[in-house]
């Protein structure tokens, strides 16, 4: 077994990855190496924790489930490049984490893979790569593209500071019991120095609100915002060349960049 998958938000169901050949396609992805420290979230019995304990230089393993803590702790005992932290990843305290770790790898499970691959991103800047296995719909959503159904917050968030691509599709079968959705391995390599300012995720976050409104029409009824928001967007907005009426899912990560620099000056 690799690791536990919870299936939803009160749940904690597990899928396991029989497919054992995915652990060298998952270690070749990650160019994993002997100076890396990983983290792993969602150790559930630790044949992948183990897998990356004999290559990397140390290995954080986060586990929320108790039940499964007896049997990692005694698959982990060999390993003295290893520590297990016991508690829900989403809220767990990562800037803490000796020594910091500079590679993701995991099997996360689905129901909050998206929240701590956006809380990684954002409160670990030692992270410069992840190879995580996500329902195929999140790692989708993550690496849309501007103008797309799937694109929104998510992968706004995500690319801003990372390129973000799914590296290949993994069949429900690769599974047991056999899940009801389909897996993909999603790959996030960090890229310069962070672009996600509270400013700028603030103003995603609001962009995308009113999904079906322009995007200046829903800065307007985000709550803080100044009044004349609606206006100065809309000039904004056309000094860098878009239409005053553009939704928010027609702007690349980069633009959101600029529009949140001149909605500052």
């Amino acid at each position: 077994m690799v690791s536990s998958r919870r299936t939803g938000p009160h749940s904690l169901g597990q899928n396991f990855l029989v497919d054992r050949n995915m652990l060298g396609v998952i270690e070749r992805l990650a160019e994993l190496g002997g100076d890396d420290v990983v983290l792993e979230v969602g150790g559930g019995q630790g044949v992948l924790s183990a897998r990356l304990a004999e290559v990397a230089r140390f290995v954080h393993v986060v586990e929320l489930d108790r039940e499964l803590e007896g049997g990692l702790r005694a698959q982990l005992a060999p390993y003295r490049n290893v520590e297990l932290h016991m508690g829900d990843a989403v809220h767990i305290e990562l800037t803490t984490l000796s020594p910091p770790p500079d590679k993701m790898i995991a099997n996360l499970p689905y129901s909050v893979a998206a929240t701590v691959i956006l809380r990684t991103v954002a409160e670990l800047p030692s992270l410069r790569r992840w190879v995580v296995m996500v329902q195929r719909e999140v790692g989708e959503r993550l690496a849309a593209a501007p103008g797309t159904r799937a694109y929104g917050v998510p992968s706004v968030l995500a690319q801003l500071d990372c390129d973000v691509a799914v590296l290949r599709p993994v069949s429900r079968r690769a599974f047991r019991p056999v899940p009801s959705v389909d897996s993909v391995l999603l790959g996030l390599d960090r890229r310069g120095e962070p672009q996600a300012t509270t400013a700028v995720t603030t103003l995603v976050h609001d962009a995308f609100a009113h999904r079906r409104k322009p995007l200046a029409g829903s800065l307007a009824l985000a709550p803080g915002r100044p009044p004349g928001i609606r206006e100065r967007a809309a000039e904004a907005l056309a000094q860098m060349g878009l239409a005053t009426d553009v939704r928010a899912e027609r702007l690349a990560p980069a633009q959101f960049v600029e529009l949140a620099r001149r909605l500052a000056a």
